[in-house]
């Protein structure tokens, strides 16, 4: 059953649909949040746990969404800000340097049995993990969501122009990260 965001919307502001509102966006939604949040932290159980607390907030704030967003855009930025959140967190816990959190995603991402890439999807997930946190977050969107630099633009809300810049630098040290491994 295809229901549109407007529907969804429309239903979630009656008292007596709003519970079987939120359902359908759940279904509609969490595959498509869940492989975002699953670019940003890798490991499948985190993924859960971030996926789960984004629900959790959208359901609190759904009554405030004032839809000058979509509701695909207002969801995907919720979805990254808890994501990068939970990386946040798992800094100030053990007061990890990034380069030290990277390691930790790259290993997460080697045991994590739910991870059924290959040998090239680990080396180019490597490769993405050696880039800062915002390349990362915008590589992911553009590459393997071919998310619309306007709609990035509203999720992370940043410019156009400096999204593209931080793509064109992130796909350039993916590149040399590749050619440069043996």
């Amino acid at each position: 059953m295809h229901i549109s965001d407007q529907e969804i919307m429309s239903r979630l502001k009656s008292s007596k649909e709003k519970d079987r509102a939120f359902q359908l966006l759940v279904t509609k939604y969490q595959e498509r949040l869940y492989w975002h949040i699953r670019k940003i932290v890798l490991n499948h159980d985190d993924s859960d746990d971030v996926l789960q607390n984004t629900f959790l907030k959208i359901w609190r704030n759904i009554d405030s969404f004032r839809e000058e967003s979509s509701l695909f855009t207002w969801l995907y930025r919720i979805a990254t800000n808890e994501a990068l959140t939970y990386l946040n967190q798992l800094k100030r816990k053990s007061a990890t340097p990034m380069n030290e959190v990277s390691e930790y995603l790259q290993q997460n991402l080697e045991a994590d049995e739910y991870f059924d890439g290959d040998d090239i999807q680990l080396k180019l997930q490597n490769a993405i993990l050696t880039l800062p946190e915002k390349q990362r977050l915008v590589f992911n969107m553009r590459y393997f969501d071919e998310m619309p630099y306007q709609e990035m633009s509203e999720i992370l809300e940043t410019s156009v122009g400096a999204l593209k810049a931080s793509y064109h630098h992130a796909a350039k040290k993916v590149e040399d990260y590749l050619n440069n491994i043996e």
